[in-house]
């Protein structure tokens, strides 16, 4: 069917009513084979007719229906606005590769979410629009009371902040980015570092990580009389690596933890082309660090040295989201994922 413009009508979908007329039974039977709610209800063939029917006709369930009918979605959301996201590194993409296959079978699906939004009010609105069972917000604006309030009201049986502190009513992801930075400090003031230098992204939205990382690079210097530690901007561009290798010489540092280790590549061969030498050991040598711990950063000569995390697996944190929304009376509380280590290369 065309309409006057000759443009393709949009086709209306197969409806259950059509699925039980092909397979010849009820649309009730049809709802509990496709819902897997069959067993013990409906018979081996039947359901097997109901699902060739569906097939046939191309049916799927809907899942805004299903949600009304249960009370509860399938979707756990995952907060990260799409303009930062990328800036994360491989780290973050192998851990929501991870968790979202470890949601779907546990029966949910994951849904990254990236649209930005300018209060916590406005994103938990824009969150509660698609009735999701849980939402993790990895980044963005911070929650506070009322929009978990919101959520909670909406429908979303649990909610969990990654961060430093949750809202009340929301759970608490714990990476503790300080802790990454003081095990860096620690390790470069152990081999007689002092002047020690702290990559601070130019891209926005990683300041939530950035600040912490630089507060702990400076806790370990305060036990040090005489080290100093000094903030170094920087964006993920050659040219902007080139800019601080040239200026090098003038900041007098003699080495540098560089957020992670996509930076620290990028300043260290900008390091390398002006003539710096890069090594853990001789007072010449210019000590780098990153984090992550990247398989490409092993492969550098000098081998880069990382903060690597040590998080808790995907589908361990799977299974508490699935666990909170089983029981969303659980009395929130802050989970650790994880703690960090450096690893110990030539780099520095």
């Amino acid at each position: 069917m065309t309409d006057r413009t000759g443009s393709q009508a949009t086709p209306t979908p197969p409806t259950s009513a059509a699925v039980a007329r092909r397979a010849g039974v009820s649309r009730a039977t049809v709802s509990y084979v496709l819902n897997g709610q069959a067993a013990g209800r409906v018979g081996a063939r039947t359901q097997a007719r109901v699902r060739a029917a569906a097939e046939e006709l191309g049916y799927v369930p809907h899942a805004a229906a299903r949600t009304l009918r249960s009370g509860r979605g399938s979707i756990v959301l995952l907060a990260a606005p799409a303009d930062t996201a990328p800036v994360f590194g491989p780290l973050f993409t192998h851990f929501l590769a991870g968790f979202q296959t470890a949601l779907h079978r546990l029966g949910y699906t994951g849904v990254l979410h990236g649209a930005p939004a300018g209060s916590p009010m406005a994103a938990a609105r824009a969150w509660a629009e698609l009735r999701p069972a849980a939402v993790l917000t990895l980044h963005g604006p911070p929650l506070d009371a009322p929009a978990v309030e919101l959520l909670h009201r909406s429908g979303t049986a649990a909610v969990l902040t990654h961060g430093p502190s949750a809202p009340p009513g929301a759970h608490c992801l714990l990476l503790d980015q300080r802790e990454a930075g003081l095990r860096a400090g620690e390790h470069l003031l152990a081999r007689a570092r002092r002047r020690i230098g702290v990559v601070r992204p130019a891209e926005p939205g990683l300041a939530d990580w950035a600040e912490p990382r630089l507060a702990g690079v400076r806790a370990a210097a305060a036990g040090h009389p005489g080290a100093e530690v000094r903030p170094l901007g920087l964006a993920r561009t050659e040219e902007s690596a080139a800019a601080l290798a040239a200026a090098w010489p003038q900041l007098g540092l003699d080495a540098v933890f560089a957020y992670n280790d996509e930076y620290a590549m990028l300043l260290m061969r900008a390091l390398q082309d002006a003539g710096h030498t890069i090594g853990a050991d001789g007072p010449d040598r210019l000590a780098v660090i990153g984090a992550d711990d990247l398989l490409l950063a092993r492969l550098l000569r000098p081998r880069l040295t990382s903060v690597r995390a040590e998080i808790t697996p995907p589908e361990q944190i799977a299974g508490l989201v699935a666990a909170l929304i089983r029981d969303p009376a659980t009395a929130p509380v802050t989970h650790r994922l994880g703690t960090f280590r450096v690893e110990a290369r030539d780099s520095g």
